[in-house]
């Protein structure tokens, strides 16, 4: 007890610090403007300007497969996507609905579901809903360090999640 008496100084100190998230109406600004970005990249199909949204040591972390790799990998396999949708056979799009934002003024860590969908140029629709996280740095701007697809999620969350804005 005496050891945790004298400890507990030290924690009343440190817990304000890191118990309140820190954001401000600019950082909130500038992460919206950051995923506006990555909206707009899949959906003009810019491949550079999508993949200068990540830090260049980033990592992909899959849930449903349960792989963790570099990002370059993973940009190397959705690449095609990009040439598709700028050449104009496809159309691409993602929306961000978000259910924790915690940042401060150089990271954050993002938490939501992410709506992706393609339409074919037969019209044909094909899409998914996935649970995720992300972590970003504010280096030369945001620029995210890992992503986190952690599990598909449902209409009815993704719905809830738009509530919850």
């Amino acid at each position: 007890m005496k050891r945790f008496a004298r400890l507990f100084p030290v924690f009343a100190i440190l817990l304000p610090a890191w118990a309140t998230p820190v954001s401000s109406q600019s950082v909130q600004a500038e992460l919206d403007a950051f995923w506006a970005e990555v909206s707009r990249t899949v959906g003009e199909g810019d491949f550079e300007g999508y993949s200068a949204t990540y830090h260049p040591d980033a990592v992909l972390v899959s849930g449903p497969s349960g792989t963790s790799y570099p990002i370059a990998q993973a940009l190397d396999g959705w690449k095609q996507g990009f040439d598709d949708t700028k050449a104009g056979r496809m159309k691409a799009v993602v929306e961000f609905r978000f259910t924790q934002r915690l940042s401060d003024e150089n990271t954050a860590h993002e938490t939501g579901i992410f709506h992706y969908f393609t339409v074919d140029s037969e019209g044909r629709r094909a899409g998914s809903l996935v649970h995720f996280e992300a972590l970003l740095v504010k280096k030369e701007g945001w620029k995210m360090v890992m992503e986190y697809q952690k599990s598909p999620a449902t209409e009815e969350e993704w719905e809830a999640a738009g509530r919850g804005r």
